[in-house]
């Protein structure tokens, strides 16, 4: 088991008014898998992610990674789980506009302390993984949305992580650099790495081979595999 959520629970404080967002969610992932987690705007989606991603803690509940709970884990554990077990790609890319697409991939790498020459030498091949070695001194202006996507995915890779995260990460693209950035998801899963993404769309999520829908901040269904509802 890579990964488990056990009765996790997230709630929020309006002035004096607690909000609940996430109601005793329970759900585990192996290693390898592609999953979609697929529900509507408001439903909970993005707090669950965030809590999978260590970027927000869970009220209550117990978070397993690779066996080991990590509720209670200091913000620099959890900040080290960011930077090595987990990659994020985002619908807006959140690329640094004025560096190339090398450097935005070497960015984690000189988080982690690899030398530049290392570091540059390991962002140019996780370009090439993605298919953009021949944009690699080009800046995010000078690229297409499909392109500055693969950037953000190649720099969701370049560490290695366990998990890759994707927050609706066609939302921002045409149909065609969509069905592409897919595509790209898929070939990285059938080379091991494991893919949770997080949409509202059905045509997304089918591309998952399995699928959870999260509605009013509980899992609705968790039975679906190939993308298929059971």
């Amino acid at each position: 088991m890579l990964l488990e959520l056990k009765h996790i629970y997230k709630n929020y404080r309006q002035d004096k008014i607690v909000v609940p967002v996430l109601k005793d969610i329970n759900i585990s992932i192996d290693e390898g898998e592609y999953v979609a987690i697929m529900g509507p705007s408001g439903s909970g989606k993005t707090t669950l992610m965030n809590i999978i991603g260590c970027l927000d803690r869970p009220t209550e509940g117990e978070y397993f990674l690779e066996n080991e709970s990590i509720v209670n884990y200091t913000e620099n554990q959890l900040s080290d789980l960011r930077l090595k077990t987990l990659g994020f790609v985002f619908q807006s890319f959140n690329l640094l506009p004025k560096q190339t697409a090398l450097d935005n991939v070497a960015l984690p790498l000189s988080y982690a302390g690899v030398p530049v020459k290392k570091r540059r030498q390991i962002a140019f091949q996780t370009l090439q993984r993605v298919g953009l070695e021949d944009r690699v001194n080009f800046k995010p202006s000078q690229l297409s949305g499909g392109q500055q996507q693969r950037v953000a995915i190649a720099r969701a890779l370049v560490n290695n992580p366990k998990i890759i995260l994707a927050d609706e990460p066609t939302g921002a693209l045409d149909s065609k650099s969509g069905t592409q950035v897919m595509k790209l998801f898929e070939r990285l899963n059938e080379e091991g790495v494991t893919v949770i993404m997080i949409t509202h769309d059905a045509n997304i999520a089918g591309h998952a081979k399995k699928v959870l829908r999260i509605l009013d901040g509980e899992i609705a269904d968790d039975s679906q595999e190939g993308g298929q509802m059971l």
